[in-house]
């Protein structure tokens, strides 16, 4: 059977332990004998993967040989399967509606500007009509723009209008292509986490069918892009993770029996190398952070988890002291794969700013430090640099000024239980018209929606309390993780809640509360070991809730796609009053 979110519980290891001790060893205990576990360090540093019982493969007749082969390949075919319905979902039919929906208004055209003038500028009023008559044939203007958002999510928005043209399927691909791999990194990330593909492949499938993560995967919106490069940093930083423990596996000795031991000495002074994946973490970080500035609270945040996780892999291998191992070989390592890189990327992603011309005729306060800017302290800066750093200063008080009202606005408090969706676009047709159909009777809706699904949304609320249970009383790093990557996204956000805010801002935690659904699901199966009764009545169980999840998701398809629907089947998905 695969295993499950509790197959790591502490008391079960210990029993396990404990099996594989000689008897005469078990019955001396009663004297006060106590001998060492046998259990092999190693598998504690880098733990086994589960395989499906042989008793799947017997039941339906596959040799040994194909047995195994299939269980190798499910580790990337099961992944792959996932995305590829997911992608088939996100780019069917893409370019509907064919209309600048929401803050579409705002990306889409800021991303062409950057393609063309390397900086944002300030488009005419009727300029969205112009762009959906001319399928974007119309003139770029060359006056800088005031945008309060880095460029780095809007130049990846404005790779799929170079590519298809400025028209909604080409500002809409980039999004529509990292959510479908995001599906991807959130299997391997989970099949890494549970040590299961089977867990691993229903992560990614729970996200493949969340309404919230969908609507942002087919809208071209910066926070689906943050989505993207926050999961990928901390699917590099899980790798890392595998890869430094499996150094300190390899370092410590064998014992006579063959089993490795732990070493004090070796578990504080090997030292883990340049680790890639941990550069890679901060590369992600970046381009992060050069998307929306809320990824800060993620680069303190996986920084703080990646030194945990060294503690504890040190600890493991025997460190007697590990906090002062990993400050000593881990610390300065972990800031340089981190701090710099990120500061790094995030000013190579202003590139087009920075060499546009400081005469007037260039970015938005790029001129700043040659006219308002002279003198002062900080003259011995190049003038690109200081006239960024007043030009972020103003955008700073901006965002945690901003406070006009909007429709759609919602405090971070209602968000996990999707009191106030986003409604990105809404229309009301008349019956044979845009889809509606003739015999409707009344008008039709066509909106598109940004509401998560809301059986695994309200399912998430109970695994967001599993995991911190979990966590808090089973020491569970994988229920640790899960959660820090929830708080990053979610906590933060109390902190402004006077500010206009909205809850498609969420999407960044998406994925972490599939993988505590995911999680919790697999604890409802049953840890193994369990009886056949037991793993029958949970596995039903799951079953039930991961059906649910799906029917809920179709049922709401129309209106996270914007197709037009009688208006009293668009009013019974409209759950609660505030929806509307």
């Amino acid at each position: 059977m695969t295993s499950t979110a509790s197959s790591t519980d502490t008391r079960q290891g210990q029993a396990a332990e404990e099996d594989q001790r000689p008897s005469w060893q078990q019955r001396l205990r009663r004297f006060g004998y106590t001998a060492g576990p046998t259990i092999d360090v190693r598998d504690r540093l880098v733990p086994p993967y589960a395989e499906p019982s042989p008793r799947i493969w017997t039941t339906i007749g596959v040799r040994h040989e194909l047995a195994e082969r299939l269980t190798r390949w499910s580790a990337w075919v099961g992944p792959l399967l996932v995305t590829l319905v997911a992608g088939l979902m996100r780019f069917w039919n893409l370019g509907n509606p064919k209309a600048v929906i929401f803050d579409e208004t705002y990306y889409a055209k800021d991303a062409w500007a950057l393609f063309n003038r390397g900086f944002e500028v300030n488009w005419a009023k009727d300029a969205n009509d112009l762009i959906l008559q001319g399928d974007g044939n119309v003139r770029i203007p060359t006056d800088a723009a005031y945008v309060v958002h880095p460029p780095v999510g809007k130049y990846v928005i404005g790779l799929g209008e170079w590519m298809f043209g400025f028209n909604p399927f080409g500002w809409r691909f980039m999004t529509a292509v990292l959510g479908t791999l995001s599906v991807l990194l959130l299997c391997r990330i989970g099949r890494r986490l549970f040590r299961s593909t089977f867990l691993g492949c229903l992560a990614g499938t729970l996200m493949a069918v969340d309404g919230l993560h969908f609507v942002m995967s087919r809208t071209a919106l910066l926070d689906g892009v943050l989505m993207f490069f926050i999961l990928a940093a901390f699917g590099c930083l899980v790798v890392d993770r595998d890869r430094s423990r499996a150094r300190l596996a390899a370092a410590l000795p064998p014992d006579d029996d063959g089993f490795a031991r732990p070493d004090a000495h070796l578990a504080e002074t090997t030292r883990l190398g340049w680790r890639p994946w941990r550069w890679m973490a901060g590369l992600m970080l970046g381009l992060a952070l050069g998307t929306k500035w809320n990824a800060l609270y993620f680069l303190v945040a996986f920084g703080v988890l990646a030194l945990l996780w060294d503690v504890g892999s040190r600890r493991v291998a025997g460190a007697r002291h590990p906090y002062q191992a990993v400050l000593k070989r881990d610390t300065g390592i972990t800031f340089l794969a981190t701090v710099p890189v990120v500061i790094a990327t995030y000013l190579i992603s202003w590139t087009g700013w920075i060499l546009s011309p400081d005469n007037g005729k260039g970015g938005y306060f790029r001129n700043w430090a040659v006219t308002d800017g002279k003198g002062g302290s900080f003259t011995w800066l190049p003038d690109w640099l200081r006239s960024l750093w007043h030009y972020e200063n103003q955008v700073y008080d901006f965002h945690v000024g901003l406070s006009s009202p909007h429709p759609y606005q919602s405090n971070p408090w209602s968000w996990i239980v999707l009191g106030r969706p986003v409604s990105y676009f809404y229309e009301s047709p008349a019956p044979g018209k845009d889809g509606c159909p003739t015999d409707a009777g009344e008008k039709c809706a066509r909106e598109v929606l940004a509401l998560g699904t809301p059986l695994l949304w309200w399912a998430a609320c109970f695994a967001i309390l599993y995991v911190l249970w979990r966590w808090a009383f089973r020491r569970d790093w994988r229920a640790g993780a899960i959660a820090c990557g929830i708080a990053a996204g979610y906590l933060p956000w109390f902190l402004y809640q006077e500010r206009t805010i909205f809850f498609f801002y969420a999407v960044v935690f998406v994925p972490f509360l599939c993988l505590a659904v995911a999680m919790m699901i697999g604890a409802i199966i049953g840890p193994p070991g369990s009886t056949e009764r037991r793993r029958v009545i949970g596995a039903t169980a799951a079953g039930v809730l991961v059906l649910l999840i799906a029917w809920n998701f179709i049922y709401f398809w129309p209106i996270y796609t914007g197709q037009a629907i009688p208006i009293d089947s668009w009013r019974s998905r409209m759950w609660l009053d505030t929806w509307v």
